[in-house]
């Protein structure tokens, strides 16, 4: 069976990106030192189409993941700036009750029962299932998630879009998962891979 896997970055105190919900890559996230590299290199996939070829990595196979699975806030950042399929090197699956369509053939919207649309991905043969973000679709799907791979960058930022946002009234979880490896940067960046227990 696939794994979902939760690969993102995040701020130490647990935020994916800011309160105004921007792209944090850049102004949060830092792009450049020893970490940017590696973590390219291990997770070529997560690279948007419109980067790959600047950043050399167009053409390149994934290595772990074959569908991308985003919600709406995520995924109207790209849309934001005239892209309405930032990783068509992937199966695209965009998880929305309010977008009303997607204007992209390579991108599916799906609109009610994320859970089971999730269950019966995992249940087909292929690679692994990338959950990029955000917040809100991976507290949807907290009890799916199989792994995260945590992008850990050295910064405080006191508020924004938690790592996981879980649903209004859904009272509190406890998902247990251990610490499979870890890999430091002297740019402070900590790639940490927790699996579920």
């Amino acid at each position: 069976m696939r794994k979902l896997i939760y690969l993102v970055a995040s701020t130490i105190d647990g935020y994916i990106a800011g309160p105004d919900r921007s792209d944090p890559s850049g102004t949060i996230f830092e792009l450049t030192g020893d970490h940017a590299e590696p973590l390219m290199n291990e997770y070529p996939e997560m690279i948007p189409h419109h980067v790959r070829e600047m950043l050399g990595v167009d053409g390149v196979e994934p290595r772990h993941f074959d569908t991308v699975l985003e919600g709406r806030g995520s995924y109207e950042k790209g849309l934001d700036i005239g892209i309405t399929n930032a990783y068509p090197h992937l199966r695209h699956l965009v998880f929305s009750s309010t977008l009303g369509a997607i204007d992209d053939p390579g991108v599916e919207l799906v609109a009610s029962n994320a859970l089971e649309r999730v269950r019966a991905l995992k249940a087909e043969p292929g690679r692994d299932i990338w959950l990029c973000g955000g917040g809100s679709l991976a507290g949807a799907l907290h009890e799916e998630v199989d792994e995260i791979h945590l992008k850990l960058n050295p910064v405080i930022i006191g508020t924004g879009v938690p790592l996981f946002d879980l649903p209004a009234g859904s009272g509190p979880v406890l998902d247990r998962f251990r610490l499979r490896s870890a890999r430091t940067f002297d740019s402070g960046v900590a790639l940490l891979i927790y699996t579920r227990r």
